[in-house]
């Protein structure tokens, strides 16, 4: 991922798939270099939790971006085999991004994953204008109508074959990439993140379609890697080597 300071886009760097099923074939993106340091509990075994580095939330964020304006193509974003966390509850879950139209069923999942062999690289921008209004959209409607779920779109999840499934549309996408791209900037800021202990920040269960009773939860933290001393908190200068001692 790529983003000049004051940028109004972001460049991602993936690997396009057009695995064919039948008469039909599909588009399937996943990010050409692995986020190694961030993974994904499954939110329906116990508590969802989203933890990454900052470049892993800020190229989520991205890829949530990317989803929201690509109604035709589905996101995967390989989880599983991220370096494990040592606060990262439960069961380890891969991630795909799709719109609920045209749809994708759960049950179709590996039979296409079992197809992406010879991929292609692609090279694609976001808008962050064009997001960030559709995610005040969408939390405007929030405002007006958090208590009537049936009156706004929300992203509906499902797991099969360790892969949580987000199932949304423009706008709630673009709304949870905001979340993201938050949670990558607000997370350094917090107290035990030099530290390398997770810091809870934000949270997607409200952009989620759950059932009456369901419990749910997706949330989101940030979490540094070892060794810590490659860590700065934003506005804090890169430490810098001394100049050696002048020779007698």
């Amino acid at each position: 991922m790529s983003r000049r300071p004051g940028a109004v886009s972001v460049r991602l760097r993936l690997t396009e798939y057009t695995p064919r099923v039948g008469p039909r074939a599909h588009r399937i993106v996943q990010p050409r270099r692995p986020l190694r340091h961030t993974t994904l509990s499954d939110p329906f075994a116990g508590w969802g939790y989203l933890v990454g580095d900052h470049d892993g939330l800020a190229r989520l964020a991205a890829l949530f971006s990317f989803a929201a304006f690509s109604p035709h193509t589905v996101v995967y974003v390989p989880l599983r085999r991220s370096v494990p966390r040592q606060y990262a509850p439960g069961e380890p879950v891969d991630l795909v991004l799709a719109h609920r139209s045209p749809g994708l069923r759960a049950s179709a999942w590996p039979g296409l994953r079992r197809r992406l062999r010879a991929g292609t690289p692609l090279t694609v921008r976001t808008d962050e204008r064009r997001v960030a209004a559709r995610a005040a959209a969408w939390e405007a409607r929030w405002e007006q109508r958090w208590d009537r779920p049936e009156a706004w779109d929300r992203i509906a999840p499902a797991v099969h074959a360790g892969t949580l499934l987000l199932l949304g549309a423009r706008d709630s996408f673009a709304a949870a990439a905001t979340r993201l791209e938050a949670a990558a900037g607000h997370g350094p800021l917090g107290k035990r993140a030099a530290e390398g202990r997770d810091v809870l920040v934000a949270s997607l269960t409200p952009h989620l379609s759950l059932r009456e009773g369901d419990r749910t939860e997706l949330d989101i933290g940030l979490q540094a890697y070892p060794p810590y001393g490659h860590f700065r908190r934003p506005g804090r200068p890169a430490s810098r080597r001394r100049p050696p001692a002048a020779s007698a």
